[in-house]
């Protein structure tokens, strides 16, 4: 029995799921990682004291701000794999080791379940440290900045 062309690699017979190429942005990934990182408890936010007040300035520029989920994050996409650089301030008191093992853990998990993608490596700079009785000087989306002075 002979095969056709038309039952062939191209034909009918091959699995519609198999048909095309799916691409993942860096930025698809840093969101998903950034969300991710923000679930695990101790993580106060993401990215560099300097970094998230100019972002908070950004923010309120149209079309001029990397998005919220993703600042802190920078993603390196391939075909099949990707690696991550976070940024964290985490919240005073916490172990920061178990902090940093509980965000790798969970930024795995939703990057590959989500992605299909490799995760190799999520490596992790823990930037500040979030006291109890310092004011928030991240910029929170959907709520006015307070312009009081005192």
């Amino acid at each position: 029995m002979t095969e056709t062309a038309a039952a062939g690699p191209g034909g009918p017979d091959r699995d519609p799921a198999e048909r095309g190429r799916t691409s993942i942005s860096d930025g698809v990934v840093e969101k998903i990682a950034g969300l991710a990182a923000r679930e695990v408890l101790g993580v106060h936010a993401l990215g560099g004291g300097g970094s998230r007040s100019f972002g908070s300035v950004r923010d309120r520029v149209p079309g001029g701000a990397k998005p919220a989920a993703s600042r802190g994050v920078k993603a390196e996409v391939g075909e099949v794999q990707t690696a991550l650089d976070l940024d964290l301030v985490v919240d005073y008191g916490v172990a920061i080791r178990e902090v940093a093992r509980a965000v790798r853990e969970n930024v795995v998990a939703a990057v590959e379940r989500m992605t299909g993608l490799e995760v190799v490596e999520v490596n992790i700079a823990v930037t500040d440290v979030k006291l109890p009785d310092e004011e928030d000087d991240a910029y929170e989306p959907g709520r006015a900045p307070d312009t009081r002075l005192q």
